[in-house]
């Protein structure tokens, strides 16, 4: 997994307004999760700005005031108008304890079906993963070499090593659309 710091600040007083205030200044309310405790605090939008905009998973380490917790981030909200962030949820990394997290899929190779003019629609962009922070992938490589036109590639198709996959195997991950223009020539 990649890795990011963020550096935040403990929150004296929880509730609606001290989170609308601190919003306004241009902090984001947090919560840590998982630990022996709760820790709320607050930290710089600008920190969050490379965690959120990219589909890749981060090992985050949070400084709040000293203390030092390795977390990822399991959750954001956005404002329903101008799409800021308002709250982030962290979940606490503590060895030899399984984590579940959402890990982005990477389509390799080029399909046999698009070759011969077919379309390739990747259905699914995440997979959800459970197991040791230490043996998640960054992310996990689909082959599409094999997939012929009208064919696609399932959920349960897929090899784990040392982690769990618990999105279901039934799901459609990418598959070959047959463009209109050789749907009658197909049959010939």
């Amino acid at each position: 997994m990649k890795s990011l710091e963020i550096v935040g600040f403990k929150r004296a007083n929880l509730g609606k307004v001290e989170s609308q205030t601190l919003r306004a200044q241009g902090y984001v309310p947090s919560v840590l999760y998982g630990g022996s405790e709760q820790v709320h605090f607050y930290a710089p939008t600008m920190l969050f700005r490379e965690l959120l905009f990219t589909p890749d998973i981060f090992n985050v380490t949070l400084n709040i005031e000293g203390t030092i917790y390795n977390a990822i981030l399991q959750e954001t909200q956005y404002h329903p108008v101008n799409d800021a962030l308002i709250h982030a949820d962290f979940l606490q990394i503590i060895p030899g304890k399984e984590i579940k997290v959402e890990v982005p899929i990477k389509l390799t190779g080029t399909s046999a079906g698009v070759m011969k003019g077919g379309k390739m629609n990747q259905k699914l962009r995440k997979l959800r993963v459970q197991g040791l922070a230490d043996n998640i992938p960054d992310y996990v490589n689909v082959d599409v070499t094999e997939l012929d036109l009208g064919k696609s590639v399932k959920v349960g198709a897929l090899k784990a090593e040392n982690f769990v996959i618990l999105t279901a195997a039934s799901n459609p991950i990418a598959s070959v659309e047959i463009p209109r223009a050789l749907r009658g020539t197909l049959g010939k």
